[in-house]
């Protein structure tokens, strides 16, 4: 029975294709996060940015990332293939990582992260619409959980990385050249590993992915997803405040990475049982749940001001991402019809984007006004109310869309 089976055997029926996936993101987030866990202190200490400065670059990064995504998912659903884009995208991350260690002033490194998210953007809808395609209904939860726990071995191998290059070099420019290697191990992997699936018969209709009878077709099961993502989006902003507020409360330099390694682990280990659970369980209590982890570490991280409360915010921080991220992911693949899948990743990716810009800019005005501690309890704030609308919600639970 479903009830009963165990996560090491959902494991073995994955395709094979969602686990190369799953390894790409892995390796081009080890190559990302050895650059962006010390990207922020690297703008403000060496490059003099303020942190008004700091947060507009990392919203408008992954806002730019967002934006592309809704065309690139579109385009993904008019020509049919998915594979395309997604390597264009893998590519221009990696030939954007060698401007980071060259880049000699913020206005490089502005425009490196900006190409770098523009890449992103332009593989990831179809990324996860062609996850999509491959899990079936069935496994999509444990599916994008995978993919996810995967990508999260990354996103700590990658910091982790920089502590021990930082410890030995002490520059940031040495550890921003060795991040160019997995970059382009993942877009080699991609190129050979990775095989699209023939496409259902009436999957690719033809038509416009963007006009506004597509809009009408995606249905409002799935805009009711896209809201709650977007207003859980509002709830918390870039990571990179995590970094500042270990800083703050006296983490030295070359150990600043760790915050995202802590981070990481949590999200990483909690992603996979919690896709999991997604295929068998109440999605709405899970999202629940989650918004519950966020509240509780932005008060640990507003009112511990010590390494020790820091750790506990940054760990419930990645448990809150492994039990939201996932899980909303396959919201979409379920409420989105087949032919639409790239567009509806592209609309979500857009619009969650935005709000990520606002509640970054928000966090670091916040910052450099009242503090961290305001900061952090205003994402509380805005969590609480997050939670608050989910409950008044009905309807978000994930019914599959009729192909």
């Amino acid at each position: 029975m479903a009830e009963t089976t165990k996560p090491s055997s959902v494991l073995g029926q994955i395709p094979k294709g969602v686990w190369v996936l799953g390894f790409v993101s892995m390796l081009m987030d080890i190559s990302s996060e050895m650059i962006h866990a010390l990207l922020p202190v690297y703008l403000v200490t060496v490059l003099g940015a303020s942190m008004v400065t700091v947060g507009l670059i990392e919203g408008i990064a992954e806002a730019t990332a967002s934006i592309t995504k809704i065309f690139s998912g579109a385009l993904s659903d008019w020509l049919g293939k998915r594979k395309l884009l997604a390597v264009i995208g893998y590519g221009l991350a990696a030939f954007t990582k060698p401007v980071f260690p060259l880049a000699p002033s913020i206005g490089w490194l502005v425009a490196a992260r900006f190409v770098d998210r523009v890449g992103k953007g332009i593989r990831g809808a179809p990324r996860d619409a062609l996850v999509a395609d491959l899990a079936p209904a069935q496994l999509r939860g444990a599916s994008f959980g995978l993919r996810q726990s995967l990508d999260t071995v990354g996103a700590f191998l990658g910091p982790l990385l920089a502590i021990c290059l930082m410890w030995l070099t002490a520059s940031f420019h040495a550890v921003f050249w060795v991040a160019v290697i997995p970059a382009f191990l993942a877009l080699t992997l991609l190129l050979f590993a990775v095989h699209e699936p023939m496409r259902q018969p009436g999957a690719r209709d033809g038509k416009n992915p963007l006009s506004l009878a597509a809009i009408k077709r995606l249905g409002a099961a799935y805009w009711l997803v896209v809201l709650v993502g977007v207003v859980l989006t509002l709830a918390r902003f870039s990571e990179a405040f995590l970094i500042f507020r270990a800083q703050d409360v006296g983490l030295s330099l070359t150990f600043v990475p760790v915050v995202l390694v802590l981070m990481n682990v949590a999200y990483g280990l909690s992603a996979f049982p919690a896709g999991v659970l997604f295929d068998r369980t109440n999605r709405k209590g899970l999202l629940a749940a989650g918004l519950v982890l966020l509240v509780a570490a932005d008060l640990a991280l507003a009112l511990m001001p010590n390494l020790g409360g820091v750790a506990l915010g940054v760990i419930l921080w990645g448990l809150h991402m492994g039990f939201t991220q996932g899980l909303l992911a396959t919201l979409v693949a379920d409420t989105a019809p087949a032919a639409l899948r790239g567009t509806a990743y592209g609309y979500f990716n857009l619009l969650t984007g935005v709000a990520m810009l606002v509640a970054s800019v928000m966090a670091g005005a916040l910052w450099d006004a009242y503090g961290p501690a305001a900061t952090f309890l205003v994402g509380g704030a805005f969590a609480v109310l997050t939670l608050g609308v989910l409950v008044a919600m009905r309807g978000v639970t994930g019914r599959v869309a009729a192909d």
